[in-house]
């Protein structure tokens, strides 16, 4: 039984084939004395196919090198504009924070003239105990800046805390939220006295809980203004604590318990005002 034998005759060998015959074709043109019509007729169909073959693949060749001409420059176009957006991020980005700076450094001198009277030193925060609120923290001035232990802290629009330990470029300050703060307190309309003590637990709220105030004829309401008292012991009177919210009569008939919002936001501290002048020393003058 023979076998069959496929030919299978690829596109190259067709051009390869093509080719060959025009080649040919020229050469016997080019040599043999022949009547020019035939041959030329002959060349015609034989090259003109193949060369409109050549001239397709020449111009998509060309669509095909102007395509990724043109993409790499949209590319380059791309990464310049980038490039610029990066820049413009950054600059935004550093001249929002130049501008929150600029509204503390105004806050902080705001509060400066405020209390005027007082000798005061600025100094910046470099650590913090708790995660979440400056109940104790460090600031970058001491010793040498004229800070003592009892020196009164101020920032945002009145009282921080006090300097509970202190080296030569560093200071450690509690402030009135800390579980173990008290401070001796008035009402700044009658000068009623009271006991701001510190809690953080209520300061997750935003406030500060005041004790053992004395108001016999209920004249103190809400929104009363809190500040230190002048029997303080160690703070220096007149200096603003918060605002009441909230105000209850003590079970005893005698006291009244409450609530107040502080003015300072004690989960934001960056920069404070030291008050190198001490509540004795005060005293003594």
């Amino acid at each position: 039984m023979k076998k069959k034998f496929n030919w299978v005759i690829k596109s190259k060998h067709i051009l390869v084939i093509m080719i060959l015959v025009c080649v040919s074709l020229m050469v016997l043109a080019a040599t043999v004395s022949l009547p020019t019509g035939p041959v030329k007729s002959i060349l015609g169909y034989a090259v003109i196919p193949f060369q409109k073959g050549i001239n397709s693949i020449g111009t998509a060749l060309d669509g095909a090198t102007a395509g990724l001409q043109s993409r790499q420059a949209l590319l380059e176009e791309n990464q310049a504009l980038q490039e610029q957006v990066d820049d413009l991020t950054a600059q935004n980005s550093q001249l929002t924070q130049d501008l929150d700076e600029l509204d503390r450094l105004q806050e902080l001198y705001a509060l400066d003239q405020q209390y005027s009277e007082y000798d005061k030193v600025a100094a910046e925060v470099i650590a913090m105990d708790d995660e979440n609120w400056f109940s104790t923290f460090t600031i970058n001035r001491g010793t040498d800046d004229g800070i003592q232990v009892d020196c009164n802290v101020i920032a945002g629009s009145g009282l921080v805390g006090i300097v509970t330990d202190v080296g030569s470029n560093w200071a450690t300050v509690r402030s009135i939220i800390d579980d173990s703060s008290n401070v001796s307190a008035m009402t700044m309309s009658t000068s009623d006295r009271c006991i701001v003590s510190g809690d953080l637990r209520l300061i997750n709220e935003g406030k500060l809980q005041f004790i053992h105030l004395k108001d016999d004829d209920d004249r103190i309401q809400e929104g009363e203004k809190i500040v230190t008292s002048d029997v303080s012991e160690k703070f220096l009177p007149g200096i603003l604590i918060g605002y009441v919210s909230e105000i209850e009569e003590d079970p005893n008939n005698l006291t009244k318990t409450g609530t107040l919002t502080p003015v300072v936001d004690f989960e934001h501290i960056r920069e404070v005002l030291v008050i190198k002048e001490l509540k004795q020393q005060k005293g003594d003058s």
